[in-house]
């Protein structure tokens, strides 16, 4: 008669293998998914406050002033998501001026997201993904124009 081999406890064992490879990724993935929705909303609440800092500038202050405004009021949004914003990711334009009665000013923000838990010591440009936000917001047709535009 052949004996039978005993096979207690290989269920438990085979699930709690088969369920660290699975949750692995899954935890990484969802950490990725993570940080992309938090850089996400921390880019359009940049651009939206950015763009109001940039309209709501109090008489005489300068275009130049008025851009530094918008800069840190961007900054202080991005920090509350736990981001650092850098001078070059954040760009202002306006049509047709700035600070002019009927224009429009236009907030874009750029920035990358790196991916979690992946170290600098592999090696070559870490692997990130590509964030952008736009706002625009007006300055209005019956306001007074403000500046040196």
């Amino acid at each position: 008669m052949r004996r039978r081999r005993d096979e207690r406890g290989s269920a438990i064992v085979e699930f709690s293998w088969l369920a660290i490879l699975l949750m692995v990724p899954l935890v990484y993935f969802m950490l990725g998914v993570f940080d992309v929705q938090r850089a996400s909303y921390g880019a359009t609440a940049a651009t939206r406050a950015a763009g109001r800092a940039f309209v709501i500038v109090p008489d005489g202050v300068s275009e130049d002033e008025a851009r530094s405004r918008a800069f840190e009021a961007a900054k202080l949004a991005m920090k509350d998501q736990g981001m650092e914003l850098s001078t070059d990711e954040l760009t202002i334009s306006c049509s047709p001026a700035c600070l002019q009665p009927g224009s429009t000013v236009t907030v874009t923000l750029n920035t990358e997201v790196r991916l979690p838990l992946i170290p600098d010591a592999l090696g070559g440009e870490p692997p990130a993904i590509r964030i952008s936000a736009s706002h625009t917001e007006a300055f209005g047709d019956y306001r007074e124009a403000k500046g040196s535009g």
